[in-house]
């Protein structure tokens, strides 16, 4: 298949399938003799991968990791667990980072008054640079 029949099967833009093989994310995809690219199934299963990957939020790095150990038969399972659970963990901190975020600007707008006045404790608070509680 052509390179968007292999986006339609897969979900990802032509121009993402082409970043993901610049980058060498991916193995670029086999060519004909006028170079265009020919995508096999297994390739439409690996950008399959690689999407679904991508939605829950791992790096190319991580990726990358878990496309090698998906590709290698006789990989221990504990590898996929512990990059599994580090990714975990930075999710967990991600959210503890925008938990923190949405209290500040709860805050914030909590200190509008929203009227007619040119002061604003909002854009006083972002000016001083600090830490809302």
């Amino acid at each position: 298949m052509n390179i968007g029949e292999a986006a339609k099967a897969s979900g990802l833009s032509a121009k993402m399938i082409r970043h993901y093989e610049r980058t060498g994310l991916v193995r670029p995809a086999d060519r004909t003799g006028s170079n265009y690219r020919v995508y096999r199934l297994t390739d439409v299963a690996i950008l399959r991968f690689v999407k679904q990957a991508r939605r829950l939020g791992f790096s190319i790095g991580q990726i990358a990791a878990m496309l090698e150990l998906w590709q290698d038969r006789s990989r221990p399972s504990g590898e996929v667990e512990r990059l599994i659970n580090r990714h975990l963990a930075e999710l967990d901190q991600r959210i503890r980072e925008t938990k923190a975020m949405k209290e500040t600007v709860e805050y914030l707008a909590s200190h509008c008054r929203g009227d007619l006045r040119p002061e604003c404790p909002i854009l006083d608070e972002l000016a001083e640079n600090r830490q809302a509680p």
